[in-house]
């Protein structure tokens, strides 16, 4: 039996409200899981409480299949609020802003709404599973775990994609880089190396090698440290290096690059003391787009009279960790992510309605 009727906008739009107004930065997000948790409960659904630490679980909803195909995953965790008397959803016209508007409090309420929605239309089965998870934004720990305990042969992750199917990600990377040498009172610090000078050295040609070079890759210089020193010349300095690119470019001619240009910058400073590390190396992929779920997709974007264009998702997500366990991950939702962590975070509440409508017609074409 198949449903009859498509998504409550108002329903959707009380749900995303609500879900913004609770504040669930990466490890408090239980008041926004209890949230979820009661809603589904009334909605008719058993959920599982699947443990990621002491204090904090993913919430899941199990396909009444034996082996479901897809599974729906949209994490609730969001970055620390910028302001946090300010964080709450203010509505103009049809765009809601607030903390998590679009990444991705509006994915997780559109998949919500798809699954109640099939429920109250009398299907005999809801064909696919729904996971909430935690850990996004910082340490991933809630997708980690979802994927050691659940395998499904597609899974779709709501993030921020204009609407964009995403069957293709980026890789990721993050390097830090360390340079010290010996405090000294700051009237002398002509005298001998600087670890902070010799920071901006590195990092200059770094960036100089990356925009001559690899221009297609996207790099972020964040957290750039030196050691609490006072009025002295500090003994060290720290820099993190973020790097998204596409996945037609391997992993590990990017790392054998940087490691080059930091040979080389130790070779023209042989008096500085440093290290460089790779913390992070996440692989990308490509998906075809063949299969049950980009068929489904397919099938929904021309029936919309939407453009079907693939695109690539342009950052680090949870899909790396479910790619990395083999599960084929697209990527798919409401808002866009220049929007995601800036203080103005918005999404158009018609996009949001939209993604709803998409998913319910994939749980339609799963039955």
């Amino acid at each position: 039996m198949k449903p009859s009727h498509g998504i409550n906008k108002n329903r959707l739009n009380k749900l995303l409200t609500s879900l913004i107004d609770i504040y669930s930065p990466t490890g408090k997000e239980v008041e926004a899981l209890k949230y979820i948790e009661t809603y589904l409960k009334r909605a008719g659904f058993v959920l599982e409480r699947q443990e990621v630490d002491e204090d904090r679980y993913n919430l899941i909803v199990h396909s009444d299949l034996e082996s479901p195909k897809c599974v729906f995953i949209g994490h609730i965790d969001t970055v620390f609020a910028y302001d946090y008397d300010h964080y709450e959803h203010q509505i103009e016209g049809d765009e809601i802003f607030g903390l998590g508007s679009s990444d991705m409090k509006s994915g997780c309420a559109a998949m919500i709404e798809a699954f109640v929605s099939l429920k109250e239309s009398g299907v005999d089965h809801i064909p696919a599973s729904l996971a909430i998870v935690v850990g996004e934004e910082e340490t991933n720990d809630g997708a980690i775990m979802f994927s050691k305990d659940h395998h499904f042969p597609w899974a779709i992750i709501g993030e921020p994609t204009d609407l964009v199917p995403c069957l293709s990600h980026y890789s990721y990377l993050e390097t830090k880089f360390t340079t010290s040498g010996k405090q000294k009172h700051a009237s002398v610090a002509d005298r001998g190396d600087n670890p902070v000078k010799a920071m901006l050295s590195l990092l200059t040609d770094v960036i100089e090698f990356l925009n001559s070079n690899r221009k297609e890759v996207v790099y972020n210089i964040r957290d750039v440290n030196s050691a609490h020193c006072g009025f002295a010349v500090p003994k060290s300095c720290d820099a993190f290096l973020d790097l998204h690119f596409h996945p037609d470019l391997a992993a590990e001619i990017v790392t054998a690059e940087l490691e080059e240009v930091y040979s080389q910058f130790k070779q023209k400073h042989s008096s500085v003391n440093g290290e460089m590390a790779f913390l992070t190396i996440h692989s990308g992929y490509q998906l075809p787009d063949k299969g049950i779920l980009p068929e489904i997709l397919k099938h929904i974007y021309q029936a919309q009279a939407l453009p079907w264009k693939p695109g690539a998702f342009p950052s680090h997500s949870d899909a790396n960790f479910l790619w990395a366990s083999g599960i084929k991950t697209i990527l798919l939702g409401p808002g866009t992510i220049d929007k995601a962590h800036t203080e103005d975070e918005s999404v158009f509440f018609s996009q949001v309605c939209g993604a709803a409508e998409i998913y319910l017609e994939i749980l339609m074409g799963l039955l």
